[in-house]
């Protein structure tokens, strides 16, 4: 995939720098993770203690409603923006014209998001049974969260990481702020998501104020850049195969457990799969504010790309694995402790789930070599194989095992895709090949 090494290999005494650069980095944001994890497992024990039956469920399915919104700005917008404003000076013309392209196409899908939230709002809103004024706050709520993780984007771009810090911490206090007020007054457990999300929302005010301080808000003259906008539509269609082949297959999955399980066995496995969002979060986080940026100023040089990825490899799957142990390890009181004590019935489903959860970890560190590259084909065939799979696996496990097999099916598909990426990227994480 990458080009030969030179055939001398980089000093031994420089491996160092390249780990303590990512263990740096991550040690930047650890105030943001440790903001985001408390307020989400904050947000988890309100909602499993007075939600009533199926409010930690109803919770899931409501943030997996906004993923279906925000993931083709996230994953697709941002990660080209990042990829083609970390190299460039801000305020330089080049700089205005991704600035502006990054822009458009976020007006453009938040446009496209509204129109099938209209036309889908009983297919995809049914279980929340929203009034027209809730769909429309559900959409304005969508649109200034989409306006507060561009502009972090484009701090994150210029490695403003302490002001990424302070305002993911302020977007995680403002959300939790807001479901507790909502709890105070009495409101129902489809208003307090509501809340939740408009609460979010309001962070776009502070970032704004710090983009524009930072000198990080251009001002905009002239037409859009069709190239720039091509080139972004590139990474639009890699957060489409996300949308379809994984955002969507969990909120269909989920629906599914809804209609043929009850609300409080789900909860069960809602349980497992929220704890997993949690320490998910956490990695995400990580990657996406400390590895990818590396990753996408790196795209021009193969060598140390491929040194960096080692590294991080080395380092982060023992980590993981001793990480991921502890909790299966302590699961007898751990999902009582985050959740309520009857959820201590959800701990045979943990060990899979969190198996899993290591493959998938890994096969991610892998996987974003192809949008750090931009190749998009490749990209998506991944996300279309993988969701085959596991709509395959959970037909076949799920009549069998019941609750059981879903943290199964999500085990097995997991480890067939990092195999498959540690064999198609052999030649950047087997390093004898360049010794």
């Amino acid at each position: 995939m990458f080009s030969s090494a030179p055939s001398t290999a980089p000093p031994a005494d420089k491996q160092p720098s390249v780990a303590g650069r990512f263990v740096r980095g991550s040690a930047g944001s650890g105030v943001a993770i440790l903001a985001r994890t408390a307020g989400a497992l904050a947000l988890n024990k309100l909602l499993a203690l007075y939600g009533g039956p199926g409010g930690l469920t109803l919770l899931a399915h409501f943030q997996n409603l906004m993923a279906l919104f925000t993931t083709l700005p996230n994953d697709g917008v941002h990660s080209g923006v990042v990829k083609y404003l970390a190299p460039l000076r801000a305020g330089s013309g080049r700089y205005r014209v991704w600035f502006g392209a990054g822009l458009v196409l976020n007006a453009l899908v938040l446009a496209l998001g509204a129109a099938v939230l209209a036309l889908g709002r009983t297919e995809l809103l049914g279980v929340f049974s929203p009034s027209w004024l809730w769909v429309a706050l559900f959409a304005l709520g969508i649109a200034v969260l989409t306006g507060h993780t561009y502009l972090v984007t484009v701090l994150l771009a210029a490695g403003r990481l302490r002001a990424y810090v302070v305002l993911t911490t302020l977007l995680s206090g403002f959300g939790l702020l807001a479901v507790g007020v909502g709890l105070g007054l009495g409101w129902s457990v489809p208003t307090l998501l509501l809340t939740y999300l408009l609460g979010q929302g309001l962070t776009l005010l502070p970032t704004a104020w710090v983009a524009f301080g930072q000198g990080l808000l251009p001002r905009l003259r002239g037409p859009v850049s069709r190239p720039a906008l091509r080139e972004l539509g590139r990474f639009l269609l890699m957060a489409v195969s996300i949308l379809l082949f994984s955002k969507a297959v969990d909120f269909a999955m989920r629906s599914l457990l809804i209609r043929y399980f009850s609300l409080a066995q789900t909860d069960l496995w809602q349980a497992v799969a929220k704890l997993s969002d949690n320490y998910t979060m956490v990695f995400s986080a990580v990657m996406s504010s400390v590895y990818y940026p590396r990753l996408a100023a790196l795209a021009g040089q193969p060598a140390e790309l491929r040194k960096y990825v080692r590294t991080v490899l080395g380092l982060l799957g023992p980590v993981l694995a001793l990480g991921l142990g502890a909790l299966y390890l302590l699961r007898g009181r751990l999902l009582p402790l985050l959740f309520d004590t009857s959820f201590a019935a959800a701990a045979p489903l943990l060990g899979p789930q969190l198996l899993g959860d290591w493959a998938k970890f890994m096969s991610w560190l892998l996987l974003f070599l192809l949008t750090a590259r931009a190749q998009v084909g490749r990209y998506v065939l991944v996300q279309a194989l993988s969701a085959g799979a596991y709509a395959l696996l959970l037909a076949v496990l799920l009549p069998r095992y019941g609750l059981l097999g879903a943290p199964l099916a999500h085990a097995a598909r997991f480890g067939l895709v990092l195999l498959a990426g540690l064999v198609y990227f052999r030649s950047v994480w087997w390093p004898r090949r360049y010794a």
